[in-house]
């Protein structure tokens, strides 16, 4: 059993930055693939980054590729999104997620039904 919490959400202004970590409780932490998945209201969840175990390979949704950047430092068990540039339409529920790297080949890790693992999610508003 993992579980994550995420932490580091807020509010700031359109321009600002934030950075969220994801806190994972696992001896194995090198054997999962991270993602961060993200829900705005009455709209569906839509992925936003993904890291392969190593930290070798990210995946970004073209919505946040040169403003967001993943992270991970698997000798602290924490996964970290850094954001930058941000926009209003940012505004959401950030999740970060976890699936095993059996579970899931990398190339399919924008598809939030890949994770078994998910944090409880942490507030991001950005305002204009």
């Amino acid at each position: 059993q993992v579980q994550l919490v995420e932490s580091g959400g807020g509010l700031v202004q359109a321009g600002g930055s934030l950075r969220l970590s994801c806190a994972a409780s696992v001896r194995t932490f090198s054997s999962y693939i991270m993602g961060w998945f993200r829900q705005a209201p009455g709209k569906e969840r839509e992925f936003v980054a993904a890291i392969s175990r190593s930290g070798e390979r990210t995946y970004y949704a073209d919505s946040v590729k040169g403003r967001f950047t993943i992270s991970r430092d698997n000798a602290k068990n924490t996964g970290y999104l850094q954001m930058n540039s941000l926009k209003p339409e940012d505004t959401a529920v950030y999740y970060c997620a976890a699936a095993n790297y059996r579970r899931l080949e990398f190339r399919n890790s924008d598809g939030a039904r890949g994770y078994e693992y998910w944090g409880q999610g942490t507030q991001v508003t950005v305002s204009s």
